[in-house]
């Protein structure tokens, strides 16, 4: 058995009003809202309601609901508040110890963070990554180092001891731009591969089929929500929606698929600022009573090491 997580950042369920939610303006996978009933998911696909706010007074965010993904904890519970960003050292020090990707390590289970990222930056942050030969793209000042903070996501692959992707990795077609068509990272300046999110798709099942694990994460939503911009949310939800069914359509046998964020945010474009919305969990894949029981958002993580056998 394969299980991927399909992570996309600030994709919450709001309501079904054109006007402040972009989720209404298509009939993306995405698509769910307080008052009409679930859309219809292809291959059986099922949609799940779970939580963010995991009983903790104030918005969800970023650093504390991806570090309970990434866990299977209730991490906001457990420090009492939620916690923007990047992970402080509560956060730091409990991925150090439970991150899912070490835990399936310790279990003989094989992880891979899909996608790459610019050497320097890599570097900057201090995690493990994957051997280049291609020069640097750029220079981080030391003073702009210090600033450079690793995400919930590379610290729960740090934890595992599994290397980053680079863009070079990106470029030999062994792993993907979070943006996924690149078209981000080549606006930047930065040598990333042209790619349609069907072209990405392939892709992420070839960096699949060599491990039990496989994670891949999208912000470009979560952004546009708190810009407030509905040309870009459109932009980046056409974007995910295009790979994730693509991610679906060509999903193995053997393979479960997840799809899932931290909290709501770009499903109510009326405010710059996360919501307190409930957040669909998708799953594909065979008949899965459990997924049903879904709570909160760190039930994914609890199910990633419940079907890999390291609970």
């Amino acid at each position: 058995m394969r299980v991927a997580v399909l992570f996309i950042d600030g994709v919450g369920i709001g309501r079904k009003d054109p006007a402040i939610n972009p989720l209404a303006h298509r009939e993306h996978l995405l698509s769910c809202f307080q008052d009409s009933p679930p859309p219809t998911l292809p291959g059986g696909g099922r949609l799940v309601p779970v939580d963010t706010t995991f009983g903790v007074e104030g918005r969800p965010q970023s650093a504390s609901n991806q570090t309970a993904i990434l866990t299977g904890d209730p991490a906001p519970a457990l420090l009492g508040r939620h916690i923007l960003g990047y992970p402080n050292a509560p956060l730091r020090g409990l991925m150090a110890a439970r991150s899912i990707v070490k835990r399936l390590g310790a279990a003989g289970r094989t992880a891979t963070f899909a996608n790459a990222y610019p050497a320097p930056y890599l570097d900057a942050m201090g995690v493990p990554r994957r051997h280049t030969v291609s020069p640097p793209e750029f220079t981080i000042p030391a003073q702009a180092r210090r600033k450079v903070k690793p995400s919930a996501a590379k610290l729960a692959f740090s934890a595992g001891g599994v290397p980053l992707r680079t863009l070079e990795d990106a470029r030999a077609g062994d792993g993907l731009t979070p943006d996924i068509t690149g078209a981000a990272a080549r606006a930047h300046g930065l040598p990333a591969p042209e790619r349609t999110p069907e072209e990405a798709a392939g892709i992420f099942w070839h960096v699949a089929s060599r491990a039990d694990f496989t994670y891949f994460e999208h912000y470009l939503a979560d952004e546009a929500g708190h810009a407030q911009d509905l040309t870009a949310a459109l932009d980046a939800l056409d974007t995910f929606d295009a790979f994730a069914r693509a991610v679906v359509a060509a999903r193995p046998s053997d393979a479960r698929v997840l799809v899932c964020s931290d909290h709501g945010n770009v499903e109510d474009l009326s405010t710059r600022g996360h919501t307190v919305h409930p957040v669909p969990v998708l799953y594909f894949g065979p008949p899965e009573p459990e997924v049903e029981a879904f709570s909160t958002v760190a039930d994914v993580g609890r199910a990633v090491l419940r079907w890999l056998g390291a609970e």
